[in-house]
């Protein structure tokens, strides 16, 4: 299959080396065709990584990612073009967090809306799932990596969309339970989780836990 990942950073990279490994085709997305660190992970992760702008990534993909600062997803988004995002599943990662003031960050949207419902508003026929956002990269791809089961939440309006993201995390990442929130303002709770999930890191000094769901 072939993925377009919008973003560069170290959550991108973490998703594209692992959808890679699966035997996939990805292009890396970011502002300027010749991003130094889409160019580096290129190298290293063969002939099925490519790079490009986020026009080329969008256009690219069967499945999009959105892995970008949740500051700038918008923007970015409006950059990869409706042409080239319209009716493809976009599996939305980021979070709408704001460092401008150093620690801890706030939230740039919370409470009456949020980043996911913010992207679906302005591409109406893009299939928006919001997954993935409350765990470090590590987990992401490899649940594994925790001893215990643990839990990953999802929210979109698309039912079908919902479904292919849900056995695409359970096949490709190896996730157990995937938790359907409902539709796209599920992405409220979710992304306001953040604030709690860095004190939770400083408290505990790693990025290696997740939530469990205990019923």
């Amino acid at each position: 299959m072939k993925i377009g990942i919008l973003g560069t950073g170290i959550v991108g990279q973490t998703i594209g080396s692992k959808l890679i490994h699966l035997g996939n085709d990805v292009m890396l997305g970011s502002r300027m065709p010749n991003n130094e660190k889409a160019i580096e992970w290129t190298k290293q992760n063969g002939s099925k990584a490519s790079h490009g702008t986020f026009a080329q990534a969008a256009a690219f993909g069967n499945i999009l990612f959105n892995c970008t600062s949740g500051a700038v997803s918008l923007d970015a988004l409006n950059l990869a073009g409706k042409e080239n995002l319209n009716g493809k599943i976009l599996i939305d990662v980021a979070n709408p967090l704001d460092f401008s003031k150093g620690m801890p960050p706030s939230l740039t949207v919370c409470n009456t809306d949020s980043l996911g419902e913010q992207i679906q508003k302005s591409f109406p026929e893009v299939k928006v799932v919001k997954a993935l956002n409350t765990m470090n990269c590590k987990l992401m791809v490899d649940p594994s990596a925790l001893d215990e089961d643990h839990d990953v939440f999802m929210c979109g309006n698309n039912s079908e969309a919902k479904s292919e993201v849900a056995a695409m995390l359970k096949e490709w990442f190896g996730w157990k339970t995937v938790i359907d929130l409902g539709d796209i303002t599920a992405a409220r709770g979710t992304e306001m989780i953040l604030p709690l999930w860095l004190r939770l890191m400083g408290v505990l000094q790693t990025p290696n836990f997740n939530f469990k769901i205990v019923r």
